[in-house]
């Protein structure tokens, strides 16, 4: 049976030039700091609270990602240590992260989630309000936040 180590040694010679970002929702302490002791650095977890426990317990230069959707009453929980928000979906929650990151004399990094599910469920920005919402981010100013691109979450399908 391979370990974890070799997993992931596997899998980022898989992938090339991409960053691997392990999930760590669901997963013990002790298995991510496995994780982290095979020298992974990058962990992405959808779940606010169980992102900052965690974060509070493992070593302190982990990149964490948060990869679910955010409310803007959460950001103040994650605001001093997240790395990157993967799923950015409105000026509002993009105020809130800014507003947060002052307050913790930071840069937070994100991403706008763009909505291409068929699911209605789904977050994100419609492609036909992206041009605005760009135009307003910039008119904006914000300079505690910086955006690293676009994402966005596929239909669970078959092909």
């Amino acid at each position: 049976m391979t370990s974890i180590c070799e997993n992931i040694q596997q899998i980022k010679s898989e992938i090339g030039n991409v960053e691997l970002v392990v999930v760590s929702k669901t997963r013990s302490l002790a298995e991510l700091q496995t994780v982290y002791d095979c020298g992974h650095r990058v962990l992405g977890e959808n779940r606010v609270q169980e992102m900052a426990e965690k974060a509070e317990a493992l070593p302190t230069d982990i990149q964490w990602h948060l990869i679910g959707h955010l409310q803007r009453n959460k950001v103040k929980y994650i605001a001093p240590f997240v790395h990157l928000i993967q799923a950015v979906d409105s000026i509002k929650l993009l105020r809130e992260i800014n507003k947060q990151a002052i307050n913790n004399q930071r840069c937070i990094d994100f991403l706008w989630q763009i909505h291409i599910a068929q699911e209605d469920q789904k977050f994100g920005i419609k492609s036909t309000d992206l041009a605005g919402i760009l135009a307003e981010f910039e008119s904006l100013e914000l300079k505690n936040v910086r955006c690293r691109g676009l994402m966005g979450m596929a239909s669970f399908t078959k092909d």
